[in-house]
């Protein structure tokens, strides 16, 4: 790429970023009730999106059963507990990332 790609390229995506940063601010101020479908969407789309990972992480490993399948459930174990016990996502997640690679790297 010459350089005048590159500036066009880092302009596109500098502002492309922006916008998705500054219209959610747009389309819904401050003095205005958010809709009740935003909410819903807030309360219920996180969970639903973990949801997917998780299949998507076990997609694999459902019809293998080996070292790596018994890692990866345990850390999933782990996880699930943590965050059942604390109801902390933040906490949760990292904790099982943690555990996971610990496992992989110690056993």
């Amino acid at each position: 790429m010459t350089l005048t790609q590159q500036i066009i390229t880092i302009a596109i995506a500098s502002i492309a970023t922006m916008a998705t940063r500054f219209t959610p601010f747009l389309i819904f101020p401050e003095n205005r009730e958010t809709p009740a479908f935003i909410k819903y969407l807030g309360d219920y789309l996180p969970p639903a999106i973990l949801g997917i990972l998780v299949v998507y992480c076990y997609k694999d490993q459902i019809l293998t059963i080996n070292h790596n399948t018994l890692i990866s459930v345990i850390a999933g174990i782990i996880t699930l507990g943590l965050h059942f016990w604390r109801k902390n996502m933040m906490l949760s997640i990292l904790a099982g990332t943690a555990s996971y690679v610990l496992m992989v790297i110690y056993m």
